[in-house]
């Protein structure tokens, strides 16, 4: 035993070991001897150094680290544990490169921290809309994850993304609840995914900005896999109207996502820091004596300035330029004719009953603008499958689509689903001339799995009796949106394709001005779904500097400015009609232009990231086997 009054023992007394490389041994499951204790240089009486100790293999965070050898086998104290913890340039010392188990307690504490994380980020989303709750949200999971290792970091943030996606995706219910619990279950496995590579880039420097990079590559994938993605409740489709909202004219939606990732980060990394009561200790400097901390230094690294630049994020959202006013509106008409169902069974069973409900509030618009109620609209708009027969198959109902847009009087872009052939079908966006009927249309791409289409079709329909549900199997366009419509060229966008990013983009690339969204939220009335779509009506007003305008069957149908704000909306569950004056903007923002380069951008600067820790932790574990070996 070594007496040495005063002086820090340095990092190498393990076997000639540097911390950096018992972390990376115990990673990488090697068993590491430790016998490093630092005590502080203004306390009477001499830092000593017990036998080492060798401890089983397990994980925790650098604060649980307290059973570190010491004469006697007396445990270390918590504070001395915890020296190292933090962010910033140092890896973290976690329980993986201590002796001891982390206490049940602070497992406790990082399940408390990771559920409370993913219901705070559900509270972000609509219908409550507390848009800071998402970086707040994600500030905790980051906690609840931080100084462990990467398979329990894993499973920590799948039970995170469960406390999230179960109330996020309630409205799935209105299928069946099984249906719900198996997306739910699918896709928290990406935040799993997250979690374990979040758990390598903590060790780096500036770790918040390789965890933002991380969490847009995780919703890129399951924007993709599986049959096709499901891009629902990405972080920023919480930020219809928030601070961050701006940064989508600069890098469409994940630039948004990132920078709420980045800023809730940076909250974690503020509370992570080290404690203000361990600032006045003294600590040994690399390769040379010990010096005595200044605290308020440690204070500001540690806490204010992370803190700082969480607030500085959002801020630098007002700063983004924004195009403005080109002079131009149009009269566009909005029909929202309600359905006569509930649920799975929204239309209901008497055919055509839904074609006639948009028929006549059609009808009922065009008598209030006779009236002088409404101005006289340039063009109108009717919500995706405002007829419930193909118009070109049945002549009764392509007779009461004709006369109700002969009786507007103006081009009228009808939601249809039609006949492909005789086992498939389309759903279609098809402009209607009050004089010459049917004309150009467009065929929706990205069709929704289970309710338009039957993946694995055999066996599914084998299985589960309400796939039948679907009925013919509905093929997908292969064009943008881009119709020529009165005096406008709007951009048609079905539904479910608000939520993919190339699809809304290649529209306005076409020339789409404004937006129009076409959607049938029959089925899932009354319940977060309608209030979600348009938030992501909102971002994408901004992220295209383009009008969005809704017709919705049942609500919620609405008109968004180019500046991302609800300026008229209908309620759900009602017959609704209205004429509003929108403006016409053709300047495309960056975020137009450059289209997926930023998402690239970010998601390999946290492939990269993640990439470096994994080699770092594998050459300093190979280095350590290679040393024990020796030393055996």
């Amino acid at each position: 035993m070594s007496l040495a009054p005063d002086v820090a023992m340095p990092e190498a007394v393990a076997g000639g070991t540097t911390e950096g490389e018992r972390e990376a041994a115990a990673a990488a499951g090697h068993e590491v001897a430790t016998a490093d204790v630092t005590g502080p240089a203004d306390v009477t009486g001499p830092a000593v150094t017990g036998p080492a100790v060798t401890g089983p293999e397990t994980e925790g965070t650098p604060a649980a680290a307290s059973e570190a050898a010491r004469p006697g086998g007396a445990p270390a104290s918590e504070g001395e544990a915890e020296r190292g913890a933090g962010s910033g340039a140092e890896e973290p010392r976690t329980a993986e490169a201590g002796a001891g188990p982390e206490p049940r307690w602070r497992l406790l504490g990082r399940v408390v921290a990771a559920v409370v994380g993913g219901v705070a980020l559900f509270a972000a989303f609509p219908p409550l809309s507390w848009w800071l709750c998402a970086p707040l949200g994600i500030a905790l999971i980051v906690a609840s994850i931080h100084g462990v290792r990467p398979r329990r970091a894993a499973w920590i943030g799948y039970l995170a993304a469960v406390a999230f996606l179960l109330p996020a995706l309630a409205w799935v219910r209105s299928i069946g609840d099984d249906v719900w619990f198996m997306l739910v279950g699918v896709e928290s496995l990406f935040y799993a995914a997250l979690a374990a590579l979040a758990a390598l880039v903590f060790r780096l420097p500036a770790w918040p900005l390789w965890f933002g990079g991380l969490w847009v590559l995780m919703e890129w994938a399951r924007s993709l896999v599986p049959i096709g993605g499901f891009p629902w409740a990405r972080a920023a489709f919480s930020q219809g109207e928030s601070l961050f909202t701006p940064y989508a004219a600069l890098g469409g939606v994940p630039l948004v996502s990132f920078a709420v990732a980045l800023c809730g980060a940076l909250l974690a990394q503020a509370a992570l820091g080290r404690r203000p009561e361990r600032a006045g200790r003294t600590e040994a400097a690399p390769g040379g004596p010990t010096a005595r901390a200044r605290p308020g230094r440690d204070v500001l690294v540690r806490h204010a300035a992370p803190l700082a630049l969480a607030l500085v994020v959002p801020l630098l959202g007002l700063a983004v330029p924004r195009p403005g006013d080109e002079g131009r509106t149009v009269n566009i008409g909005i029909v929202q004719g309600n359905v006569p169902g509930e649920g799975m069974y929204a239309l209901g069973d008497e055919p055509a009953v839904v074609l006639r409900n948009h028929a006549n509030e059609t009808k009922r618009l065009a008598q209030a603008v006779r009236d002088g109620k409404l101005p006289k609209p340039d063009l109108v708009v009717l919500p995706e499958n405002s007829t419930d027969i193909d118009p070109y198959r049945d002549e009764y109902a392509r007779q009461i689509i004709q006369d109700s847009v002969r009786d507007v009087g103006v081009p009228t872009l009808v939601g249809a689903v039609v006949a492909i052939g005789d086992e498939h079908r389309a759903t279609r966006s098809l402009v209607w001339d009050p004089v010459t009927g049917p004309g150009a249309y467009y065929d929706k791409q990205r069709l929704v799995p289970f309710g338009e289409y039957t993946p694995f079709e055999d066996l599914v329909l084998a299985l589960w009796e309400r796939a039948n549900l679907v009925g013919r199997q509905s093929v997908p366009g292969g064009k943008p949106g881009d119709l020529k419509l009165g005096p406008v060229t709007i951009g048609a966008v079905n539904c479910y394709e608000v939520a993919y990013d190339d699809t809304v983009r290649e529209t306005v690339r076409a020339g789409g001005t404004p937006i129009v969204v076409q959607t049938n939220n029959a089925s899932y009335a009354l319940s977060n779904l309608p209030p979600q779509q348009l938030a992501m009506s909102q971002l994408r007003a901004v992220e295209h500097n383009r009008a969005v305008v809704t017709a919705a069957t049942t609500g919620i149908s609405a008109y968004v400015t180019p500046d991302g704000k609800v300026s008229w909306q209908t309620r759900e569950r009602v017959a609704d009609m209205n004429v509003v004056a929108v403006p016409v903007r053709t300047e495309k923002t960056l975020a137009t232009r450059v289209g997926a380069l930023p998402e690239w951008a970010l998601m390999l600067m946290g492939a990269a990231a993640a990439a470096v820790a994994a080699w770092r932790v594998r050459r300093r574990g190979d280095r350590m086997s290679d040393r024990m070996r020796n030393d055996g």
